[in-house]
């Protein structure tokens, strides 16, 4: 992978990491325009990293004061520990998803552009489904909530269906408040980001059988690709981040499900 197939491929991850259009679908996309059979196991942890980074900073507020609240105790839960525990409930079916069925999963769909199409297309009508519907809204989002919105996120495993579309459409189709969505919603893929790529770091270190059958022995990625990769996940998920939540503040979600529309039926178009 050269430096602008790099850079390239981070901007993608960037972006569509934190809008409502897949960041699996579009990096497919982008290798298959590329001609890039295999984008690496290495350079998809360096940019999932990446956009964890920054979420970070542009919600170091946030993060800031869910640590400070966490570890004091004031004789029952405040409401920093609650919303953890929001976070912690929203991460269980993500997290039975990816400790037992994430490689069953990446095995059948992965490089299938017809999946990623049909995909693209449901994370549009959940979003169109958004326009139309406002149910009334509730200030906080209850644990209830927090599991059900954690269902939608296990469900995006699969390529092309949007992570923040699934969880976003989710809550707000729930009747949540759009300003404490648009927080929850991406502070609650910090963990399973983390996780998943400390999973496929086992591939690196001690790939198994059905790996190396699978993906081969790629050549390694050039550490300036890497940086690259990192800088430009980086850069433009600060922006995607800071634009998405402003978006669902406003919820202006329609032009993301037209966007989704069109990309579904031309990834299908490029299947045939």
């Amino acid at each position: 992978m050269s430096w602008i197939e790099a850079l390239i491929l981070g901007i993608v991850q960037g972006l569509t990491e934190y809008l409502p259009v897949s960041s699996s679908g579009h990096l497919q996309i982008g290798q298959h325009l590329l001609n890039i059979e295999n984008g690496g196991l290495t350079f998809d942890i360096v940019v999932h990293v990446a956009t964890v980074c920054a979420t970070l900073v542009v919600l170091w507020k946030e993060v800031a004061w869910l640590i400070s609240g966490f570890f004091r105790w004031d004789g029952k839960m405040n409401d920093e520990q609650k919303y953890v525990l929001n976070i912690v409930i929203s991460m269980i079916p993500i997290g039975i998803v990816g400790l037992v069925f994430k490689d069953y999963i990446d095995s059948i769909f992965e490089g299938s552009l017809m999946v990623v199409g049909v995909c693209l297309l449901i994370t549009s009508f959940l979003l169109a489904l958004t326009h139309f519907y406002h149910p009334r809204e509730n200030e906080n989002i209850s644990h209830k909530h927090a599991f059900i919105i954690g269902l939608a996120q296990a469900v995006a495993v699969l390529p092309g269906l949007s992570r923040s579309g699934s969880t976003i459409a989710t809550g707000l189709l729930l009747g949540n408040s759009k300003k404490s969505l648009a927080q929850f919603s991406f502070l609650m893929v910090i963990p399973p980001i983390l996780g998943e790529a400390l999973l496929d770091f086992k591939h690196i270190f001690a790939p198994s059988a059905e790996y190396l059958m699978e993906h081969g022995n790629s050549a390694p990625i050039e550490t300036s690709s890497l940086i690259v990769g990192f800088i430009a996940a980086f850069i433009s998920g600060c922006f995607a981040c800071n634009w998405m939540i402003s978006m669902v503040k406003k919820c202006k979600l329609i032009y993301f499900a037209i966007y989704c529309a069109i990309a579904g039926i031309f990834t299908i178009y490029l299947s045939l």
